[in-house]
């Protein structure tokens, strides 16, 4: 494999960890319409920690530091984040505020979209299918999926799981290009509720040329994982959220977390998302997470996300063999490598492993340590891009923190915040 591109605008602020920045989800779209509007004027944020485990060293504090400056300047209007240690939560903080409009603090236990982090979920369900002998990784999609790819017959089921595929990324055509305020306003009034169907969005994503020759070189590409869900359907005879509740959600007993097909509704208490408008705040919680499908549609908790991915390095939900197939990655980046549906990141005491993700009004990011010992996961609520990279920067810092169970080092912590990634471009919020 040649080389690895950045995926059109794929890198953007938010996860690295030591020298690693990687990022990818999905989303916009909702079911039915309703009315938009400015915010009123934004009540001034506020942190509040709920309580955690005694810890040691000044690590917690060090903790809700981070997470406290992802907040500073309205960089983010919400963040929130745990850190569970063989089985038990050892910390968990929040900052910021749920809405702008009543300025009430953050729940800690809230739900938030996940975004591209649904893709371990699904690549976890694919591989399961591996182990029933049901999907082979090394046939072509084609098998699977007859005249739905063009060239279908040359692209592996490994390669849409590891990104390898050269299949563009559908969330880049340009009608999910909002670069203009006008563009933006057109969203909100009607493009965030409209419903797509996973063919859809592949045949849109297929009426551009591929990037390169299949296995040639690695691209991020939400197709890449419509697909996957569309591969799990022809195999079960079940849609992907379906399986992914049969097979993950009920077992491990992740009571918080869904997989939305159409619904713009976010369960339980959360942090709302916002677009920041010249004419102010403007709500973007709700939207129809149907455009994201199984590229991003997740819905969970810091919790939830936790458990989930101690279960799966820690050998629950995965055979050895078909855990080594997931582990086995291809260079994407200075300090990451991306393996099926799981990304190894450099941190500041070894690898991490796990995925990040966005969608409009939400970042979310869990990783943890080879054996599933260790997990830290992160939702954050971003708003101001004159203070994404600050807000990064601490986000950075959690991470490393929260992974490696230990404070940065401050060069570290100086290396993490030299790299932070740029502001992102308006209407970058759509890329996914």
């Amino acid at each position: 494999m040649s080389g690895a591109r950045s995926g059109n605008g794929l890198r953007r602020a938010g996860l690295r960890v030591a020298i690693g920045v990687m990022a990818g989800a999905t989303a916009v779209g909702a079911v039915v319409p309703a009315a938009f509007a400015a915010a009123p004027a934004p009540a001034p944020l506020r942190a509040a920690a709920l309580p955690a485990a005694p810890a040691t060293s000044g690590w917690d504090k060090e903790l809700q530091d981070a997470l406290d400056d992802t907040v500073a300047n309205r960089g983010s209007s919400a963040a929130l984040a745990s850190v569970r240690v063989d089985g038990r939560t050892a910390w968990k903080g929040s900052a910021g505020v749920s809405d702008l409009a009543s300025g009430a603090p953050v729940d800690a236990d809230g739900a938030f979209r996940i975004g591209s982090v649904t893709k371990t979920f699904v690549s976890t369900v694919v591989l399961q299918l591996v182990a029933e002998h049901k999907v082979r990784l090394d046939d072509p999609i084609e098998h699977y999926l007859p005249g739905v790819v063009p060239n279908g017959q040359h692209i592996t089921v490994r390669q849409l799981l590891n990104h390898t595929s050269g299949i563009y990324n559908y969330t880049e055509d340009p009608q999910f290009e909002l670069k203009t305020d006008a563009d933006l306003q057109q969203w909100l009034r009607t493009g965030r509720w409209k419903t797509y169907r996973p063919r859809e969005l592949v045949d849109i994503a297929t009426a551009h040329a591929p990037g390169f020759a299949p296995g040639t070189e690695w691209s991020y590409s939400n197709t890449n994982y419509v697909l996957a869900g569309m591969l799990i359907q022809q195999v079960t005879g079940r849609s992907w959220a379906d399986q992914v509740e049969r097979r993950i959600i009920r077992p491990l007993g992740l009571r918080h977390t869904f997989m939305p097909t159409d619904s713009a509704a976010i369960p339980g208490p959360n942090a709302h998302g916002y677009l920041k408008m010249p004419s102010g705040p403007v709500d973007i919680t709700l939207f129809n997470p149907s455009v994201a499908s199984s590229a991003g549609a997740g819905i969970s908790t810091t919790a939830d996300l936790t458990r989930f991915n101690a279960a799966l390095l820690g050998g629950r939900l995965l055979r050895p063999a078909e855990l080594v197939e997931m582990k086995t990655t291809v260079p994407a980046g200075p300090g990451l490598d991306y393996g099926l549906g799981l990304m190894k990141l450099q941190g500041t005491c070894g690898d991490l492993w796990g995925h990040n993700g966005s969608t409009p009004g939400f970042l979310t990011f869990v990783l943890g340590d080879a054996e599933g010992h260790r997990q830290v996961a992160l939702s954050r609520n971003p708003y101001d891009p004159a203070y994404a990279g600050p807000s990064a920067q601490a986000v950075n810092r959690l991470l490393n923190s929260g992974g490696c169970g230990t404070t940065a080092s401050a060069a570290a912590a100086e290396a993490a915040a030299s790299a932070a990634a740029a502001v992102a471009a308006p209407g970058a919020f759509l890329r996914f």
